[in-house]
């Protein structure tokens, strides 16, 4: 007999943008495709799919609200005519909420989301599982968990680190978040705070979760590593590690020569390629390492056409040294994605900070050799070539050479190696496109997911049996579930 249809609701900050929101959306998308019931709760709805539903945050407004309101509407026919108005009208808006406005200034992370509390009402039937991916971005109550949970399955896949600390998305050097978090060395880091209140969201976010049963899923064991040490630890019940996949229908090896004649690129050209989010502004992207390389790289091959194509910001193109960079604005066309690829020699990716960036998977996929920074998880995604100074692989499998953070010498070095030996490049794109077939195909991930969600129903029955015996044998010490 065919298995039943499950009813599958995910939760993301946005619909169709990169990195995390890219991963929920595709798999949204992939459910569909196999005939599960799909649907897409997000912050902010960029997409008109009726089965995207918005999480509508807003809250009646208190007697402050309603007279900052008809403060700032009565001093609107003055904006522009009298000098500090507008500074006025924006004070009055930002205190509509003195609540929220103070808990922002004590550096209180914001979980005043009223709507992820009627979760369960959007779609039009009760969704089997709750798959949550990334909470932080200003559109979800933290503290909705506890009872979620207990209502439904409750599926949590990390896409940084932001679940395990007083408010950063990732830590970098500091491992404070293991012990409590306080005393931050950076508050600026993203979601960046106003004071120093870490210690106190910390614990919060502990009680939360020591009330939780949660499903925890990581792209990667440097993740899971990190979830283990934390206080996220207690409340799961089972964890597992699913990469990221990617759709082979789209991200494929094919003709340089053709894509390169579409996008307007030179035959000729070395062509190297970086995107993200944001590319020189990125805090956790290292766009000044990847330039000094270039740079040097540009100057070493003397009058070979060095071409960057920055994919991910739109700004004129520059010069470095040698070397032109072309900037790319960010693209929601997937096939326009696979393109950039599909022409470039070889993929670049410097990072501070990274968990299973999509972007070296794409690249793998359409058969282009990465040289990138060793850090997060990016290690279990390339296969280094070995060298003199480390172990890797040999040329029948390496897909790709890693640099310690920050070495635009290293990064430069490899660059130089690869376009200068034409053979080992095209090996080490071949490996790359099979070893992406093998390991990162989209379809794998779904199967991981679907089939983790259907051992996730058949133990739901004994654990709610367990649940309402436990209501019946509470002690001082409270329910003793198991």
């Amino acid at each position: 007999m065919p298995e039943q249809a499950l009813h599958i609701l995910q939760v993301s900050t946005e619909d169709i943008a990169g990195g995390a929101e890219k991963v929920a959306w595709t798999l949204w998308g992939s459910y569909g495709e196999r005939g599960q019931h799909s649907w897409l709760a997000v912050g902010r709805k960029q997409s008109s799919d009726p089965h995207v539903f918005t999480l509508v945050n807003y809250c009646s407004p208190t007697i402050c609200g309603r007279l900052c309101t008809a403060m700032s509407d009565r001093l609107k026919p003055l904006h522009g005519r009298i000098r500090g108005i507008w500074r006025a009208r924006q004070w009055l808006n930002t205190w509509k909420s003195p609540r929220r406005e103070m808990e922002r200034r004590l550096g209180i992370e914001d979980f005043n989301y009223p709507a992820a509390h009627r979760l369960l009402e959007l779609p039009p039937q009760r969704p089997d599982i709750v798959h949550c991916h990334n909470l932080h971005g200003g559109y979800f109550d933290l503290r909705v968990l506890p009872s979620l949970s207990q209502r439904v399955p409750t599926v949590l896949t990390l896409h940084d680190t932001w679940l395990l600390s007083g408010h950063c998305a990732y830590s970098l050097e500091c491992e404070r978040w293991k012990l409590g978090c306080g005393s931050c060395p950076d508050l600026a880091i993203y979601p960046a705070i106003e004071r120093d209140a870490t210690a106190y969201n910390w614990r919060r976010k502990r009680s939360i979760y020591a009330k939780s049963r949660l499903y925890v899923a990581t792209p990667c064991r440097w993740l899971m590593q990190k979830v283990e040490q934390s206080m996220l630890a207690p409340a799961i019940a089972e964890a597992r590690i699913i990469p990221y996949g990617v759709d082979l229908r789209i991200f494929h090896p094919a003709d340089r020569q053709a894509v390169r004649a579409l996008l307007n690129v030179p035959q000729h050209a070395n062509v190297l390629l970086f995107t993200a989010n944001g590319i020189r502004k990125n805090l956790f992207k290292d766009y000044q390492t990847i330039r000094a390389a270039i740079d040097r790289v540009a100057e070493r091959l003397g009058g070979q056409k060095v071409l960057m194509i920055a994919l991910g910001e739109d700004a004129p193109p520059e010069r470095i040294g040698r070397a032109e960079v072309r900037f790319i604005p960010y693209q929601k066309d997937p096939q326009s994605v696979a393109y950039y690829y599909q022409a470039a020699d070889i993929y670049l990716h410097a990072a501070h900070a990274d968990t299973f960036p999509n972007v070296i998977l794409e690249a793998l996929a359409c058969g282009i050799p990465v040289v990138a920074t060793a850090v997060g998880g990016i290690p279990e995604q390339v296969k280094p070539l070995e060298t003199a100074g480390s172990k890797g692989y040999g040329q029948t499998e390496a897909t790709g050479m890693l640099v310690p953070p920050k070495d635009a010498e290293g990064m430069a070095i490899s660059i130089e190696r690869l376009l200068n030996d034409d053979c080992l490049r095209r090996r080490m794109g071949d490996n790359a496109a099979r070893d992406a077939q093998e390991r990162f195909d989209l379809q794998r991930q779904v199967d991981d997911y679907l089939a983790w969600y259907r051992d996730l129903l058949r133990d739901a029955v004994p654990h709610q049996e367990t649940v309402m015996a436990a209501s019946h044998n509470t002690s001082v010490y409270g329910p003793q579930l198991v």
